[in-house]
Order: structure tokens, then C-alpha cells, then sequence
């Protein structure tokens, strides 16, 4: 419901919705209650937490999640850090040296700021995933790229916004977010919210919102080899709900006044459709369109509206009021 209150924050059928799946038969459990017991450590001492966090533990994934969660429920967003950083980035777009000399700077401190308050930015989520990572022998990246939100929507490409990581786990590579783990902002109060939507994504459903500037970071060929288009956004709840959107396929989308809109999405979890609905906004209170032919077979799930009235519309596909995909719409006469 998070998404409804702040608007914050490629159709494939046939692949796991998460990679996390391909360790199903792994129990968490223990993982999850080792950081949950090192919570409140502070980190004046890495090489110490990262052990406390995985020496009990057998497999490397058993001890990255144990990282992931400890990083996530322990580290506290940051917006006047990524402001800062974001609006240095627009200053000096044209000018990459002079922005790496700023960047290179600033980073000392942010990073400062990290080891002591316990807070960041994107940047500081990504640079302690991947040290605690090297400190439990486990190989982990940084990725640059564009995370696309309701508030940052990216469409040019032209500056970088947001940095995840790549884990290698049994010779595989792997994407999270701890960033957007870890919580949302609303307004300018950050609120611990600690969601897996973003925890080894499957690369298809991670690239609705997350761009990467290096495209092999992509982590699949049809979408390395592919031209970027703007689809719908989509939030951690898409995630938790196991739901693809499919149509429209275009975020932006464009109609005559009382002609249809066919929306249909797929997934991979049994759900009520007397809970699937499409809101717009007025303020912060979320209005009904209304919906008609909803039906659903075997996990595909289509229905249609109408908008009555020409105008600019910001459509929300949401499932027991969990926002799962945005769509712009221009209505005509």
C-alpha cells in the first residue's frame, strides 16, 4: 500500500518470476535471524560483522542473504545525500571529469556519513553490500544505471540516477537492490520498510525499473540485444505479487474519448480479481475506474475501461490496493 500513499516507489511467460527460485530448497530462516540478532551493530568494524554475519552459515547465498537483510534492515535512506549527488549529476552531465572530481570527493564524505549515522544513499547501499560481500569471499559488483520510479521516471537515459548490485552465486550472477529493499521515502521522513521484491530479481522484471549504463548488467541476451522502450512502471508489491504486466506495453498511451483500453497481466500467484483495480488519484485519496470484462485463465488476467472524459490521466493497475504498474493516458475527443 506503500506506493498508493507516496506514489513513490517485455512479456516472457515461460521463466522463473524471481531468481531466487532457483533456491527453493533453501530454508532462510537462519540467515534472517542472524541479522535480525546483529541489529544496532554499528560499522566501526566490517571485517568483525561480516563474520558474525555468515561464519555459522554452509552456502554462499545462505550468507548473502544474511548480508542483504542486515544491510537492509540496519541502514536508513538518506534524501538529502541523493539529492545532492543527483543534482551535481545534472550540473555536470556535459562535463563528466569535472563531476568524477566532485563525485570522488563527495564520496568521502557520504561514506563518512554512512559509518556513523548510519545513512545513505543509493551509492552507500551498494558500496557495503559489495564489502561485506568481498570481507565473506563472495564476488559482488556495483551497477550505475537509471531506476525508474513514479517520481524519477527516466525516459532519455541521459543521467544516471541509481546504483544496485550483481552478486555471483555457484558461478551465476545475480541482481539486487538493497536500496529500495530497505524501505520508502514519504516527503522527506525515511520509513523502514523491509521488502525481498528486489532480492535476486529475475533480470526480465528487474529491468521494468532498473536501466543499467553497462547493458551486460542486463543479465539477459534478448534484452541486451534490444532497443529501450519506456513499458509501464512497476514497484517491490509487482514483485511480491508475482505479477507480469503484459498490455499496454507502452507506459504512455494514447485514445479517443469512450474507446476501450484492454489491460491484462499475468501471474504466477492464485489472487481474488474482485481485488484487481484501476485508481487514479485526486490528493492522496485513490478514486475507481470503472472496470469491465474482468476475467481470468489459467493466471491470465484481462479486463477494459473507458474514460468518459478527455483529459490527462495517471492510470495505477493495483492488486488489494498494492500499486503494480503505472500508466500515463491522453484522452481525446
Amino acid at each position: 500500500m506503500r506506493n498508493v500513499i507516496t506514489f513513490i516507489s517485455i512479456l516472457i511467460l515461460n521463466v522463473a518470476f524471481a531468481q531466487v527460485s532457483d533456491f527453493k530448497s533453501i530454508d532462510f530462516t537462519v540467515a534472517d535471524n542472524i541479522a535480525n540478532l546483529k541489529k544496532g551493530r554499528n560499522l566501526d568494524n566490517l571485517p568483525l560483522l561480516a563474520h558474525e554475519l555468515t561464519y555459522k552459515l554452509d552456502t554462499d547465498v545462505e550468507k548473502f542473504r544474511a548480508i542483504y537483510t542486515w544491510v537492509c534492515t540496519n541502514i536508513k535512506g538518506d534524501l538529502s545525500v541523493s539529492d545532492k549527488v543527483l543534482h551535481k549529476r545534472k550540473k555536470h552531465k556535459n562535463d563528466s571529469l569535472s563531476y568524477t572530481q566532485w563525485n570522488n570527493n563527495y564520496l568521502k564524505k557520504a561514506f563518512k556519513k554512512l559509518f556513523k549515522h548510519k545513512k545513505t544513499m543509493c551509492t552507500g547501499y551498494a558500496y557495503l553490500i559489495k564489502q561485506l560481500c568481498f570481507l565473506a569471499n563472495i564476488e559482488c559488483e556495483i551497477i550505475n544505471g537509471y531506476g525508474r520510479s513514479f517520481d524519477t521516471n527516466v525516459e532519455s537515459l541521459e543521467i544516471i540516477n541509481h546504483s544496485w548490485n550483481a552478486v555471483k552465486l555457484n558461478n551465476k550472477w545475480y541482481l539486487c537492490d538493497a536500496t529500495w529493499s530497505s524501505g520508502y521515502f514519504f516527503g522527506t521522513i525515511f520509513i523502514e520498510d523491509y521488502n525481498l521484491g528486489y532480492f535476486l530479481t529475475e533480470p526480465t522484471l528487474f529491468a521494468k525499473n532498473h536501466i543499467p549504463k553497462d547493458k551486460k548488467w542486463l543479465l539477459n541476451e534478448t534484452l541486451i540485444n534490444s532497443e529501450y522502450s519506456v513499458a509501464p512502471i512497476v514497484y517491490g508489491e509487482t514483485f511480491k505479487h508475482k505479477t507480469l504486466p503484459i498490455s499496454p506495453q507502452n507506459m504512455h498511451v494514447k485514445l479517443k474519448k469512450g474507446e476501450h483500453l484492454n489491460f491484462s497481466f499475468k501471474t504466477l500467484d492464485s489472487i481474488d480479481i474482485n481485488k484487481v483495480s484501476l485508481l487514479q488519484f485526486v490528493g492522496i485519496n485513490p478514486i475507481d475506474f470503472e472496470i469491465n470484462n474482468l476475467k481470468e485463465d489459467n493466471g491470465m488476467v484481462s479486463f477494459s475501461t473507458t474514460f468518459k472524459h478527455k483529459g490527462f490521466y495517471d492510470v495505477h493497475l493495483a492488486i488489494d490496493d498494492d500499486v503494480v504498474a503505472t500508466y500515463t493516458v491522453k484522452v481525446t475527443k
